[in-house]
């Protein structure tokens, strides 16, 4: 979502807590690394590959909040400057990390949105199934402009795996082989996911679905969906605006004419009109597959997304 961040971080006031903060990079002398991450989801991938070297600090866990509104305190951009290194979403999702980089915490960090166009060619996929190619296809189908929900895309989250072993590398070279080695691994585990969407693009090619607001976008590009959702209807909600009576009626047409065959809905930014939705998907006997922008408790990012993978599968077989 592009929605305007509620309470930018005051320059003064993190200017102050930054001032107040050691600047060092090396990793802390109680025993190894130590990276914050905006929110749980890339706290999950940056622990994969820190493993026991270290510690990650996730400024945003709570499964109801949203990321995009949240206000930056000063004990956040304490943690932040504290940091051996920052790993954030980018592409204006968790501006607030932004504003606290920008304010004067000069660390290394980790952009996961900057790894989206990134060559994943050097890895070996060979192990999985004649269908990934199926699935890595999207002739036909239109995915203009650019969404930000990039933890959605497991190769962008392997990416960014990677990305922080290199970074951790030069911040504790001693230690570079073990987080290349987890990065490498974590990659591996991915193919949870991708096993999963390749399976759904090979058994229901160009599934009609509908959303909420465009969250699971990379998501349903990775298991060949086809997204119907009004696009006046998704860029409201994106927004925080109001959808017009207009694209309300044709969002509920897709319910009500059995045009979709599953409805994606994100947990964490309902209101009434997305509720409605829900009740006119629930009503036509149309599936809701529920997806979510931080981890649930208890849960790792590919237990996460394997999950959210295998309950879009489900629905499109009912």
């Amino acid at each position: 979502m592009n929605k305007l961040v509620s309470g930018v971080v005051l320059s003064a006031t993190v200017a102050l807590a930054l001032a107040g903060c050691s600047s060092s990079d090396a990793p802390a002398s109680s025993g190894g690394v130590n990276v914050v991450a905006s929110t749980n989801v890339w706290g999950s991938v940056a622990q994969a590959v820190v493993g026991d070297k270290g510690t990650v600090t996730s400024i945003i866990a709570d499964p109801s909040a949203d990321p995009h509104s949240y206000e930056a305190s000063p004990s956040d951009s304490a943690k932040v400057s504290e940091a051996s290194l920052v790993v954030y979403n980018g592409g204006g999702y968790d501006q607030f990390i932004s504003d606290i980089l920008d304010a004067g915490a000069d660390k290394p960090s980790v952009d996961a949105f900057s790894q989206l166009d990134a060559d994943h060619s050097g890895h070996d996929h060979s192990d999985e199934p004649a269908t990934t190619d199926a699935a890595d296809s999207h002739a036909g189908h239109d995915h203009t402009g650019v969404n930000e929900h990039v933890w959605y895309d497991p190769e962008v989250a392997a990416a960014t795996a990677e990305a922080i072993a290199a970074e951790l590398g030069k911040i504790d070279p001693d230690n570079a082989a073990t987080y290349t080695a987890n990065a490498e691994t974590f990659h591996d585990q991915i193919h949870d996911i991708t096993d999963v969407t390749a399976r759904i693009a090979a058994e229901h090619p160009d599934a009609p679905v509908a959303q909420t607001e465009p969250i699971a976008h990379y998501l349903l590009e990775g298991a060949q969906s086809m997204d119907l959702t009004p696009a006046d209807f998704e860029d409201a909600i994106e927004e925080g605006n109001d959808p017009s009576p207009a694209s309300i009626a044709a969002a509920r047409d897709l319910f009500t004419g059995k045009q979709v065959r599953a409805l994606v809905y994100n947990t964490q930014t309902e209101d009434s009109v997305t509720q409605n939705i829900r009740t006119v998907a629930e009503q036509n006997d149309v599936p809701v597959v529920e997806v979510t922008e931080t981890l649930p408790e208890g849960m790792t990012y590919v237990q996460w997304q394997t999950k959210a993978a295998e309950d879009l599968e489900a629905a499109l077989a009912k």
